[in-house]
């Protein structure tokens, strides 16, 4: 990461890492690395560092978002299966106050109904589902025009 430059940490939760093999009618056959090569270079262009992590271990994704507080400029998480059963990854979020975006490849909503639940949608800044990997890309610009609005703002943070 840029000393200089905004960063944005995009966090990929459980099974993520199977994406474009794990039920491919579903989720399509992009993969996660055409995921993060998206987000890149949209991130890239506008300016932004990215950092990407993803793991299958909830306290993995706690301790990184907690590394990410006062360091990046916005955060883009696709809570994968802990979407609708981790109230302390709510609580996490809330915690590290930084925007953030909340992207589903497939969408929640047209699935089983467990899978409408999301505690991240309770405090995310915009949800992007059902747009394949290219909800990644929606994030990035989404967050790079919240934070400009939010410095312009309030040039003191």
């Amino acid at each position: 990461m840029s000393a200089t430059r905004p960063s944005i940490l995009v966090v990929n939760g459980p099974n993520l890492n199977l994406l474009g093999l794990r039920e491919p009618a579903i989720y399509g056959s992009d993969t996660l690395a055409d995921a993060e090569a998206l987000a890149r270079e949209t991130a890239t262009a506008a300016g932004y560092d990215l950092d990407f992590f993803q793991s299958n271990w909830e306290g993995a994704i706690i301790d990184r978002l907690h590394a990410a507080r006062g360091a990046a400029s916005g955060l883009i998480v696709n809570p994968a299966g802990l979407t609708s059963v981790s109230i302390a990854l709510l609580d996490t979020l809330l915690a590290v106050e930084i925007p953030v975006v909340e992207v589903h490849v497939s969408n929640i909503h047209r699935r089983e109904q467990f899978r409408h639940l999301s505690y991240v949608s309770t405090m995310a800044d915009a949800v992007i589902a059902g747009c394949g990997i290219a909800g990644y890309r929606y994030a990035v610009d989404f967050l790079v025009g919240h934070i400009t609005s939010r410095s312009s703002k309030n040039p003191a943070r």
